[in-house]
């Protein structure tokens, strides 16, 4: 059996990875830009935000669906189905979260950091200044986009010690028991 610590510890990564995943929606879903020429770029306008959003979206609906379940495991001690199917769920379901969030993190963070970088190599050839407004609305969006992926970062991390746990958990004695 495995000891109560990791359960509950389980149970409080599920609830980080939950919080993490849906900040992260929060965050791209409202990273809008509105430049001086009434022209907007939203997070919809880069197919890989759209696809950390999927993720995260994805990340949180599993921790949703695995929370009941986490709770009622670290309550009572012992499995709401006892069949021998949750454990093999959440071994892979962990496992599959847990390089879908790895995935969308790398996604965020090169289409950010690239961008940003790509447009401030444009504006500093054109010679504009550092305090134009159309270069630090640019600027803006990109970071919210770093911020956003950092964020899902730490849900990754979350998910990927639960990944580990859940495989210790799908052995029947546990290595923590």
């Amino acid at each position: 059996m495995v000891s109560k610590a990791v359960i509950n510890s389980m149970l409080v990564l599920r609830i980080i990875t939950l919080a993490a995943s849906v900040t992260t929606v929060a965050l791209l879903v409202t990273n809008t830009a509105k430049f001086d020429d009434d022209t907007n770029m939203k997070f919809q306008d880069l197919i890989s935000y759209r696809f950390v959003v999927a993720v995260a979206a994805i990340a949180g609906a599993y921790c949703i669906v695995q929370l009941p379940f986490s709770i009622y495991y670290a309550v009572q001690q012992k499995r709401l189905i006892r069949n021998g199917f949750l454990p093999e769920f959440d071994f892979y379901g962990d496992k599959v979260i847990s390089a879908l969030l790895a995935t969308a993190i790398g996604a965020g963070f090169a289409i950010s950091i690239e961008f940003k970088r790509f447009f401030d190599q444009i504006f500093d050839a054109s010679g504009v200044s550092k305090d134009d407004a159309t270069r630090s609305t640019n600027n803006k969006f990109y970071v919210r986009g770093i911020v956003a992926s950092s964020v899902l970062l730490v849900a990754f991390l979350a998910m990927f010690v639960v990944s580990v746990l859940s495989s210790f958990n799908r052995n029947k004695k546990g290595i923590f028991g």
